[in-house]
């Protein structure tokens, strides 16, 4: 019998190697798996830990096993959140929201900043604002909170609204004493906004802010610090340091040279004295009084 023409391609299962295991999988997202048979479980548990392992090095090979654990197990809410992240660091926009989606309709995690991250990349910012007001919003971790707090704030950029996006992250956790893993990005985004609202100096200060407490080096705030005017600290030290020893090195040559003229002023004044006394020439200035001459 033909397949029908306009049907999808069945996915190609990508190379998986011998250590990637089942019991490599988070425990929860195992659990989830558990309506299937045993071993599809395990051939979809594998494809997802490689997701993973591979989904910050090589999205687009972590996008194929997600896929074809999607193909495999499509009515699971943990193997559509996976393909529909991988979709997002692959840079697949729709199929990211597309696959979000599905999970949340199925009960599992719709990453609501992902999602509003995505209408934004696909020229949507309103929507990535209306997702910041839905009910999920308000029960969201205060890290996933934060982040869409960000993301948010882009969108009121790409609106031009520079001013609500300087506001918008005006929030008691944006305090640089908070060891919080996402305060470096949150003071990076607060950069950001209050660069496009034109207010420079504020900007350099955020973004210097986030370089201090970016102990993982995520940003490049240091970078956006000093393209604003501010030179890099460590060069200025140097060009100081350089200007001092060539200071150092110019005082020790007038030092040198001045030492050279005085000798020059001796040598000549010795070569006069002698010169008087061979011709008996009177060189004691006009005015000037003579010592008395004693004779024996």
């Amino acid at each position: 019998m033909l397949r029908h023409q306009d049907a999808a391609p069945r996915p190609t299962a990508p190379p998986l190697p011998d250590d990637i295991t089942p019991d490599l999988l988070d425990p929860e997202a195992r659990r989830d798996l558990r309506g299937l048979p045993k071993d599809l479980a395990d051939i979809v548990a594998r494809h997802l830990v490689a997701v993973g392992e591979l989904v910050d090095d090589d999205p687009e090979e972590a996008l194929a096993h997600a896929r074809f654990a999607r193909h495999r197990a499509s009515r699971v809410a943990i193997v559509r959140e996976a393909s529909g992240l991988a979709a997002y660091h692959a840079g697949e926009w729709a199929e990211a929201l597309s696959e979000l989606r599905a999970s949340r309709r199925m009960g599992g995690d719709g990453h609501l900043p992902v999602m509003a991250d995505a209408e934004r990349a696909l020229g949507r910012p309103e929507r990535a604002i209306e997702l910041s007001r839905s009910p999920e919003a308000r029960d969201l971790t205060t890290e996933d909170a934060v982040e869409l707090l960000i993301v948010v704030s882009g969108a009121r950029r790409d609106l031009g609204e520079d001013d609500a996006a300087v506001v918008g992250l005006q929030v008691p956790e944006l305090d640089a004493s908070r060891d919080d893993p996402w305060v470096p990005r949150l003071f990076y985004a607060y950069g950001e906004a209050l660069q496009a609202a034109g207010r420079t100096d504020d900007a350099v200060r955020a973004f210097l802010e986030a370089a201090r407490i970016d102990a993982e080096g995520e940003t490049d705030a240091e970078e956006r610090a000093i393209m604003l005017g501010v030179g890099d600290p460590a060069a200025d030290e140097a060009d100081a340091e350089d200007a001092e020893d060539a200071e150092d090195a110019e005082d020790a040559d007038d030092a040198e040279d001045a030492e050279d003229a005085d000798d020059a002023d001796d040598a000549d004044d010795a070569d006069d004295a002698e010169d008087d006394a061979d011709d008996g020439t009177d060189d004691t200035p006009s005015g000037a009084v003579e010592a008395p001459r004693f004779s024996g």
